[in-house]
């Protein structure tokens, strides 16, 4: 069932296309993190600011040192055994899609803890964008039985899989400041 699901998310992401799956936190909306037509769409279906940066997920630190030339000792040390999903926020990003950038040239990261992720984003073998999948500013949904139907008619794949499950559990999303300070921006 699972592989059969990577697969499908392939086909749309190799067209392209935006995907509602369920990450290690919450269901998102996805779609090829290299890609700026594809982010255009996630920021169209959450009739987002394309100001606002998306989070992007990745399989490991091998390919968060593709898009990260320079990556924060403290972050590495983050990434050991983080304590719940932690997204921190990195500088200076190269080869994703401009339109995913905060305007200060960071991209927020997450090296994703969920098996269908991880063998989504290996078998791509590129970031993926993951965003909740909502309408910006209303409620995360807790489950899929939540994800509001113009969410739902927006995507071009839907994977079948938890659709059961209640995932609430939101990233914690830190910056690492010059001197190897943290913020946390969401705990």
């Amino acid at each position: 069932m699972m592989l059969k699901e990577v697969e499908n998310s392939l086909k749309t992401l190799d067209k392209g296309g935006i995907i509602l799956y369920p990450t290690d936190t919450v269901w998102g909306l996805g779609c090829d993190a290299t890609n700026e037509v594809a982010v255009s769409k996630i920021y169209t279906a959450k009739k987002r600011n394309e100001t606002k940066s998306l989070v992007v997920l990745v399989d490991g630190i091998e390919m968060l040192e593709e898009y990260i030339v320079d990556i924060p000792l403290k972050a590495l040390e983050l990434l050991q055994n983080p304590p719940k999903p932690t997204t921190i926020i990195y500088d200076n990003p190269n080869g994703l899609a401009a339109n995913l950038l905060a305007q200060d040239n960071t991209v927020a990261i997450r090296i994703a803890q969920d098996e269908f992720c991880q063998k989504l984003i290996r078998k791509f073998g590129r970031p993926i964008v993951s965003t909740s999948a909502n309408i910006s500013e209303k409620p995360t949904p807790t489950s899929f039985k939540q994800i509001e139907s113009v969410i739902l008619n927006a995507v071009d794949y839907i994977v079948n899989l938890y659709q059961d499950k209640t995932m609430a559990i939101p990233s914690r999303i830190v910056k690492i400041l010059k001197g190897g300070a943290l913020e946390i921006i969401r705990e």
